[in-house]
């Protein structure tokens, strides 16, 4: 089976939106998506975002989401890997391999560190990335959403 990855267009937008919600109810995560079609359309039109789609036969079956942003400590750009997903029924057949090699091909156009989280108990997916080569290691993520630092700020009013 063929697999034919490019990088999505604008007019990729209403598939993307579909994925990203199909992963994000996956995760139990779907309450915190709330970028749409039409939003997705802008994204891709920006210069630091790069999205992989992956069809077979024409039909999408999985996206990898890049963002290239500047990390201070080393003064240079890196690869931000915002999601990898491939749609049930396509999974487990080298489909992910294939977006991550695109994504390093992407990557090695510019040597550019790939970075990206994985959750903690997301057992299958660090053994995929190990097999990768990836470095694993722990760390916590913080969020600070608008309404917590909001009310940091009343409480800290001097």
């Amino acid at each position: 089976m063929t697999v034919d990855i490019r990088r999505a267009t604008p007019e990729d937008a209403d598939v993307l939106d579909a994925m990203v919600r199909e992963l994000a109810g996956h995760e139990g995560s779907l309450a915190h998506v709330h970028a749409d079609a039409a939003e997705w359309r802008a994204m891709l039109t920006r210069r630091e975002v790069r999205v992989l789609i992956a069809e077979v036969e024409g039909e999408a079956i999985g996206f990898a989401s890049t963002v290239r942003r500047l990390h201070m400590w080393s003064a240079k750009d890196i690869l931000a890997l915002d999601d990898l997903y491939v749609r049930s029924g396509h999974r487990d057949r080298g489909f992910g391999g294939r977006l991550m090699s695109a994504v390093a091909r992407l990557a090695a156009q510019d040597d550019l560190l790939v970075v990206w989280g994985v959750r903690l108990d997301n057992h299958a997916a660090q053994r995929f990335y190990g097999r990768l080569g990836a470095t694993l290691s722990t760390a916590m993520s913080a969020r600070w959403t608008p309404e917590s630092y909001r009310r940091h700020l009343v409480k800290s009013a001097c």
